[in-house]
């Protein structure tokens, strides 16, 4: 729809939680985020990157356009979204995922026990079972690629990004609160710039009692590369310097 201020078709690819390649169908150009893609990749890898996408946009306007028949769907602004990828654990095994959404809501996922394609709705019915036929067998293709191609290229950027990947920064935190006209103060922490994502805020009482929060965001990423998170919670005015986060 010319009236949003996004791209039609686009490509995003993750280690962790870092961006590192996109490709959209305004730019037709898949091009690196961070700085050690851009250093260790080539002309040949961006120019196959951004054949692989022009290759996909025509099949997810098809997609689209499948999937808005199946919910017998004339009109609007629709949307298919597709979801995968590898993970190299600490002891050298794998897992795998992929998965699909129409509109928001989960439409089929791989089942990486059965290698098989799993219906959500009703409506992937037809595509699962197409998919998982003996003429088709879908899961197998995506079975080889999730455990081998895919840990392959993890490797390599893993390999490619260590140092940025695994840069330990410790978190910022700001403290402050407000004081509400029943007798009680809203006390805010906010926990920012640190990386890895994985991180533990609470608040305490004397510096020992755990005060469950009845406020707290979801971590959210920065442009840097960092984190940060707010926990909130509501405490008696009289007491409020003996609380800490």
């Amino acid at each position: 729809d010319k009236g949003l201020d996004i791209p039609e078709f686009s490509i995003v690819g993750y280690v962790d939680e870092q961006e590192f390649i996109n490709y959209n169908s305004e730019s037709h150009q898949a091009r690196p985020v961070t700085q050690w893609m851009e250093k260790n990749e080539g002309p040949e890898y961006w120019e196959r990157q951004t054949q692989n996408g022009k290759g996909n946009e025509p099949s997810f306007r098809h997609n689209v356009r499948t999937a808005m028949s199946r919910f017998n769907q004339t009109g609007g602004i629709h949307i298919v979204q597709v979801m995968y990828g590898c993970e190299l654990r600490d002891d050298g095994s794998t897992a795998g995922y992929d998965q699909f959404g129409y509109d928001g809501r989960d439409l089929m996922s791989l089942d990486t026990k059965s290698w098989t394609w799993i219906p959500t709705m009703n409506e992937a019915q037809i595509t699962t079972q197409r998919w998982n036929s003996p003429e088709v067998r879908e899961g197998e293709i995506d079975k080889n690629y999730l455990e081998n191609e895919c840990i392959d290229w993890l490797k390599k950027y893993i390999e490619y990004g260590r140092e940025d990947l695994e840069k330990r920064v410790r978190p910022e935190v700001k403290v402050w609160g407000r004081r509400q006209s029943d007798g009680a103060t809203r006390l805010q922490c906010l926990v920012y710039g640190f990386h890895p994502r994985a991180v533990d805020v609470k608040w305490m009482k004397n510096g020992v009692d755990h005060v469950p929060s009845d406020e707290r965001t979801p971590i959210l990423p920065h442009p840097d590369g960092t984190y940060q998170m707010r926990v909130g919670v509501e405490v008696p005015t009289t007491e409020e310097d003996a609380y800490s986060c």
